[in-house]
């Protein structure tokens, strides 16, 4: 008897452990049950909506692409119409290059006093014409004693043939002086590096007279406003002219510092001080007059353009 309800025991202990329990029963040292793992989810951040299903073509969609946001706020499709009434045709104005343009320059237009006395003086140029091709002139002179000394007057057909230069070719007029003169010239002119503009010009006159003359003028902006105009002027001639009173070979060099103050762009007053010096056969000839060989003399003008 002993040994059969030793035996029925041990059967239903097995029965107990082998028969399964419930989901939520929770026992000791077992993970977290259910209903816990249910809580912990609800914590959890929410997975990323999964991608739309594409369109499915349609009679107003066939290619199935997504709706456009006009489309889908109801707003009628641009038509050529609307187009047009955006973008309008405007009035176009003459092609820059192919109007007639001019410019004119007073770069001197002083009183000079020095040691052997006063005189205005001038310097001018300008040009009429377009983009590539161009006229343009150039006069210069000075008096003493109310009295013309020198004067030159210059005209040229300028092309251009780089972004900031010239070749002219044309005549020049010598009024004073001796007697009048023309001279043939042909030269160079522009912006050179560093801001430098450069004016060179060969001359060809009558007896086959030559003359060459370098001109070059750098602008130094203190301001704005205040600017500071250095120019310096080398003339060279190939044979000597007595009346004139001109040796062969350097002949002259004029340099100059003005300091003008613009009003307005196109028109300064200035305070200057030039200097010229003759050399070789055109110091003797002016020592011979009686004249001096070297000068510096103070200046006062204007430079207006328009």
């Amino acid at each position: 008897m002993r040994r059969s309800a030793a035996v029925r025991a041990v059967v239903v202990t097995g029965l107990l452990v082998a028969w399964p329990l419930p989901s939520d029963a929770r026992t000791p040292g077992a993970g977290p049950s259910a209903s816990a793992q249910q809580d912990h989810a609800d914590h959890q951040e929410p997975l990323s909506p999964p991608p739309e299903a594409p369109i499915e073509p349609t009679r107003d969609h066939p290619t199935a692409s997504p709706a456009s946001p006009a489309d889908r706020a109801g707003l009628p499709p641009v038509t050529d119409a609307d187009l047009a009434a955006a973008f309008p045709d405007v009035e176009t104005h003459l092609a820059h290059g192919t109007a007639v343009q001019y410019f004119v320059l007073f770069d001197q237009l002083e009183w000079r006093a020095g040691r052997s006395g006063g005189g205005a003086s001038w310097d001018n140029k300008g040009w009429v014409g377009h983009d590539r091709d161009r006229l343009w002139f150039r006069t210069e002179g000075e008096t003493t004693d109310g009295r013309l000394d020198t004067g030159q007057v210059h005209l040229f057909y300028g092309r251009a043939v780089a972004r900031w230069w010239d070749v002219v070719a044309g005549v020049r007029q010598d009024v004073r002086p001796g007697h009048p003169q023309t001279w043939a010239a042909v030269g160079i002119q522009g912006l050179a590096p560093y801001w430098f503009e450069i004016e060179a010009t060969a001359y060809l006159g009558a007896s086959g007279r030559t003359h060459a003359r370098l001109e070059a003028e750098y602008e130094l902006l203190f301001t704005n406003r205040l600017v500071l105009q250095s120019l310096v002027e080398v003339e060279l001639f190939g044979k000597s002219d007595p009346e004139r009173g001109i040796g062969a070979g350097l002949s002259t060099i004029e340099a100059g510092l003005r300091l003008r103050y613009e009003l307005r762009r196109e028109l300064a007053p200035y305070l200057g001080l030039t200097w010229t010096r003759m050399f070789a056969g055109t110091a003797d000839f002016a020592r011979a007059a009686g004249r001096d060989v070297g000068n510096a003399r103070l200046a006062a003008g204007l430079r207006l353009w328009f």
